[in-house]
């Protein structure tokens, strides 16, 4: 059995588009980037980690595999989470304006003694904003609880002149990966060939 260990409807809506029945497992796992933690391995420990506590509500089922998937826009050696305000939303869209970001996504598979990870790098760029269109975007409130400070099948997409990379990836859950990598932990579940280690 698949479960998803995310509370975000867009990777619930976004699996849901693969065909693949889940259960939702509502876990609780920090988000905090490490002094000094690449953004990279960042993503990749999150990920991972609600994985492995989605894993740990599951209990006992020997076959229940679980899927955690985190998302972080990153410019520069900057890692852009969810606002803590409508200021901060206006911050990073400005920061994020006219500048070409990287939006990085990890899709981690665990299950009884085994993991797998993908992650999908893409590159958005954003065309200038003034100061009354970001205001503007941040008083829709569609800002608050995305990476960076939007959403990219939403109000923003019309600031998005470049997109190089994966769209459902930006939006939280990159499909085509996604589908390969359950099929390959899958496969390797019956072959006892996925990673077992750390």
């Amino acid at each position: 059995m698949l479960y998803l260990a995310s509370r975000s409807p867009r990777r619930n809506e976004l699996l849901t588009r693969l065909g693949v029945p889940f259960r939702v497992l509502d876990t609780d796992v920090p988000e905090v980037r490490g002094v000094g933690e690449p953004a990279e391995a960042y993503v990749c420990r999150v990920a991972l980690d609600k994985a492995r506590a989605g894993l740990a509500l599951v209990g006992d089922d020997p076959q229940a595999v679980v899927l955690g998937s985190d998302t972080e826009v990153v410019l520069g050696d900057r890692v852009y989470g969810k606002p803590a305000d409508a200021a901060d939303a206006a911050a990073m869209l400005a920061s994020l304006a006219g500048r070409t970001h990287r939006v990085i996504t990890v899709v981690a598979l665990a299950a009884a003694g085994r993991h797998a990870l993908e992650t999908v790098a893409s590159e958005v760029t954003f065309a200038p904003m003034s100061a009354e269109q970001i205001a503007a975007y941040v008083a829709t409130g569609e800002p608050m609880g995305k990476a960076g400070g939007y959403a990219i099948q939403g109000g923003a997409e019309r600031f998005i002149s470049h997109l190089a990379g994966s769209y459902s990836g930006v939006m939280g859950l990159p499909l085509q990966q996604t589908a390969a990598l359950l099929s390959a932990f899958t496969a390797g579940a019956a072959s006892g060939s996925m990673d077992k280690g750390e």
